[in-house]
């Protein structure tokens, strides 16, 4: 379900995130089961063999078990280390495509579920216009990180640009039950923001 932006080091470390994993994990095959409004917090915990405090103490909610990625801290990592004299759209298409290449490539199967349970739920429906645009900063963050003298409005606006893309790549990959190549529709997305 996660792809670590960069490995945990020391084994306390490790251990913390193969706890946050296995909750994920359970997590995600409970809600496939039984239905997202169906599957309670201490369902989730016993599956998992941890107690509700623990499960809490790694997801403030239930509905963070299923938003909490890493994906977002590796894609910036990502932007800011392209080439400097490569534009704000370009960065942008090839920090996407690359860390999709290592999710999709990981955990094909749990993001087509993951993506299929937030955009089937109401709840964690509703959630996603404030994770977007959390992300959204992100990215716009990571390019001014790259130009600081860059417009801000300009490079917010790409990097808004770039999720709406990557966003409807998503949608369409989930309606067709997963049957198309991510990384082509996100590049065929990208394709249009050009065209």
């Amino acid at each position: 379900m996660r792809a670590s932006a960069t490995p945990p080091t020391g084994l306390r470390a490790r251990k913390k995130a193969q706890v946050r994993r296995a909750i994920q994990e359970h997590a995600l095959r409970l809600f496939l089961s039984k239905g997202y409004e169906n599957t309670t917090v201490g369902e989730i915990a016993t599956a998992a063999g941890v107690s509700h405090m623990t499960f809490f103490r790694n997801f403030p909610t239930k509905e963070a078990v299923v938003e909490t990625d890493d994906y977002d801290p590796m894609i910036v990592r990502l932007i800011e280390q392209r080439p400097p004299d490569e534009d704000a759209l370009t960065a942008l298409r090839r920090a996407l495509a690359q860390a999709l290449e290592t999710v999709y490539a990981d955990d094909r199967d749990a993001l087509l579920a993951r993506t299929r349970l937030i955009l089937a739920t109401p709840a964690l429906r509703a959630r996603l216009w404030d994770n977007q645009y959390a992300t959204e900063r992100l990215f716009a963050q990571a390019l001014a990180a790259r130009r600081p003298e860059a417009d801000v409005l300009r490079t917010r606006v790409l990097a808004a640009a770039a999720l709406a893309a990557l966003n409807i790549a998503l949608t369409v990959w989930v309606d067709g039950q997963g049957a198309e190549d991510l990384p082509t529709l996100v590049d065929r997305a990208f394709e249009a923001l050009h065209g």
